[in-house]
């Protein structure tokens, strides 16, 4: 919901919008791209919100979500799931949200119900530019964020428990890692998503008696500590395991 429509006109669909929660992995937490609206100061209220946008008359919303993806970040293809629909009358009231918005739109009274989606971005694949509704972007802890604008704190929240449960029956954490990663690493991840800890030698047992990874021979370059295995997603594996009926991680 978050471009100047006082440029843009009526292209844009003054009541729908999409909201993007991005999430990313720096190998030691999970962590989500948020926008910083420096107009509001921080006594008026969170300067922090998720990204999004409008939609456009002749898009529909996947695409609409894509749209921000890409303008956002400049990455295609990646992992893209709704995650529901928000639509509280009063969703956009706050006096310091209203204030932002009666900069950049023309109807700032317009209700607005947004759907939301949540992505998955390999953090060494993006490289923040500025896009038509955010100037500044960066990643965030996710657990180290305790609100956000509008009802992105309350989407964000949605988003994260949709992701754990398809964390626990698809390897879509895969898309959160560098395509050459350490057991460590893919633990790390599976605690800071589930939001709890997995006891490493239980773990690492489950995920190699799935026979999903693929041992690359090679070991980490340039760390202060002793270098562990590589490993890659095995995405053939997986098909076959998923043929064979299952449908469970076990975490």
């Amino acid at each position: 919901m978050h471009n100047n429509l006082k440029k843009i006109g009526s292209e844009l669909n003054p009541n729908v919008s999409v909201d993007c929660v991005i999430f990313g992995f720096d190998l030691e937490k999970l962590t989500v791209l948020v926008i910083d609206r420096g107009e509001i100061s921080a006594e008026k209220g969170p300067r922090l919100a998720l990204p999004g946008n409008l939609i456009y008359d002749n898009e529909n919303l996947d695409q609409a979500a894509s749209r921000v993806l890409d303008e956002l970040t400049g990455l295609k293809d990646i992992y893209l799931e709704q995650v529901g629909a928000f639509g509280d009358p009063f969703r956009i009231h706050k006096e310091s949200d209203r204030e932002w918005l009666k900069s950049i739109r023309a109807q700032p009274d317009a209700r607005v119900i947004t759907v939301a989606y949540f992505s998955l971005v390999k953090i060494e694949d993006y490289l923040p530019h500025a896009s038509s509704f955010a100037k500044n972007a960066g990643w965030a802890p996710v657990n180290e964020i305790s609100e956000l604008a509008f009802d992105h704190f309350e989407i964000l929240q949605a988003a994260k428990d949709k992701l754990k449960q398809k964390i626990k029956i698809q390897p879509i954490g895969f898309n959160l890692l560098p395509e050459k990663f350490t057991l460590s690493q893919l633990h790390r991840l599976y605690e800071s998503i589930l939001d709890k800890p997995l006891d490493k030698r239980n773990f690492r047992r489950k995920i190699q008696k799935l026979n999903i990874l693929s041992n690359l021979k090679e070991k980490q370059r340039g760390v202060p500590h002793k270098p562990s295995s590589l490993y890659e997603f095995n995405e053939e594996k997986y098909q076959e395991l998923t043929q064979l009926g299952f449908d469970n991680f076990g975490f």
